[in-house]
């Protein structure tokens, strides 16, 4: 499904600039289609940054230059993309004769021109191409891909990072928070981008349109931020449960013939007086292209404010997340004690690994939680609880674990630890099942923030400091 929707969305940007493309005024810029294409494309982007014919040709040339590009493979866009940077990057020589002038300039004027030069100077003219890109139809969404495509092709087209780095300085100027808009999605939001939800949902699939409506529910809630120059695709977006308490299980959660059991899900046939808690168990980025563009934190905490103004009766606010790092983190430590390195661990941390070392073959004795002892479960729980307190990543302080990195800058504190919250498979694989509860506590997540941000003090319930006694 979610190459179909994929597809209709670049068929439909081709077709929008294919339509400026074979435009009058393309059809007189006098491209001659004989050259080589490396030939075609050097003589387009020089007329598109010479702006021949005023700002309706260089929109046409760029309409033109983009959907000749949408049309090649992956090899060809690198090479356009290799010619883009390499040819039409900044000045060195014009940069150069500046900072000598700047060095010899005896007067603090001169020197302050100088470097107002060096700064334009240091603009590579391939940035113009890309606001031209922007200023077309879906313009934004086609930079967003772009980026998204660069990130795919770290490894085999570095060259290319100085292009990705520009793209995402221009991507966070125009992606500011102040610019998005937060909308609720129902079972009544058009089908097109309801299917965008199946397709982009990176946490627990949607399985198919039943499963999608069960999630629209009247006890739950989806919220996205969009961007205007994207307004049918959602950025980011979170899926929340009205609930009774803190959920432990997400196959429960979301199952929609869980009255009101180990899932904690209200029903339909439950008053409203009677929720008392949101449960925010999936966040997905929805566009590749704004990887490293932060606004996850600012959703959250307008998705709280919709929800208290909406249901007053609401009293906690509570994730059920996953923890993608447990597994891998161990397997390091396990890694380096049989080489016999330092690991800088407690000594009971390494024994409690030791005894899980079994789990952690290609073929484990147990691949569910239903498999494994009380021993090795307490272990797993104390291992769980020490990680997402103490693990940390040495080049910046802050948690090893992404999802737990997320939640502690946003101010919330480790609630509860949750053995067999996932038993699906990739919750064994990542974690042994284990899931964790955040808690937003709305009195002390300035406090939180600020002592995580600033000195890496990660907060945590007794109940979870108890774990590790």
């Amino acid at each position: 499904m979610s190459q179909t929707f994929l597809d209709r969305t670049l068929d439909n940007l081709r077709f929008a600039w294919r339509e400026l493309r074979d435009s009058s005024v393309v059809r007189g810029l006098g491209l001659d289609e004989s050259h080589t294409r490396q030939e075609r494309w050097r003589r387009q982007i020089s007329d598109c940054l010479a702006r021949r014919g005023g700002a309706v040709s260089a929109r046409a040339r760029a309409a033109a230059l983009g959907h000749d590009f949408l049309r090649l493979d992956d090899a060809g866009k690198r090479e356009f993309l290799h010619l883009l940077v390499n040819e039409f990057g900044v000045d060195r020589d014009r940069v150069s004769a500046i900072m000598a002038d700047w060095n010899m300039a005896d007067d603090l004027a001169e020197q302050a021109l100088l470097e107002a030069e060096l700064s334009t100077a240091l603009v590579p003219p391939f940035r113009a191409i890309l606001k031209e890109f922007n200023s077309l139809p879906q313009g934004v969404k086609f930079l967003v891909d772009l980026r998204g495509d660069l990130l795919r092709w770290r490894k085999e087209a570095p060259g290319l990072s100085i292009l990705e780095r520009d793209l995402k300085t221009l991507l966070a100027s125009w992606f500011d928070i102040g610019f998005l808009e937060l909308q609720r999605i129902t079972w009544n939001s058009p089908a097109a981008l309801l299917e965008k939800l199946i397709a982009y949902e990176a946490v627990h699939a949607i399985q198919n349109w039943d499963d999608l409506k069960r999630r629209l529910a009247p006890d739950r809630r989806c919220f996205a931020f969009f961007h205007p120059g994207m307004p049918d695709e959602p950025l980011i977006f979170v899926e929340v449960a009205l609930c009774h308490g803190i959920a432990g299980n997400v196959d429960a959660l979301i199952q929609s013939d869980d009255p009101d059991g180990a899932g904690g899900r209200a029903t339909d046939k439950d008053e409203d007086h009677k929720i008392d808690t949101a449960i925010f168990y999936s966040i997905s980025n929805a566009q590749a292209g704004l990887a490293g563009i932060s606004f996850g934190d600012f959703l959250i905490k307008r998705v709280v404010a919709e929800l208290q103004r909406d249901l007053p009766n609401l009293k906690q606010f509570s994730t059920l997340s996953p923890i993608p790092g447990l597994r891998n983190w161990m397997d390091r430590q396990l890694d380096a004690m049989a080489k016999g390195l330092e690991t800088g661990l407690p000594k009971a941390i390494e024994a409690a690994l030791r005894d899980c070392d079994d789990l952690m073959g290609p073929k484990p004795p147990a691949t569910s939680p239903d498999g494994v002892g009380e021993r090795t479960r307490t272990n797993i729980e104390y291992l769980t609880a020490w990680y997402l307190l103490n693990a940390k990543r040495p080049e910046t302080g802050s948690a090893f674990d992404p999802v737990a990195h997320f939640h502690l800058s946003n101010g919330a504190l480790v609630e509860r630890l949750n053995w067999n919250g996932n038993a699906k498979e990739n919750g064994w694989e990542q974690s042994f099942s284990m899931m964790v509860n955040y808690l937003y506590d709305l009195s002390v997540i300035e406090k939180n923030h600020e002592s995580y941000v600033g000195q890496g003090k990660i907060a945590a319930s007794g109940a979870v400091k108890r774990l590790l006694r």
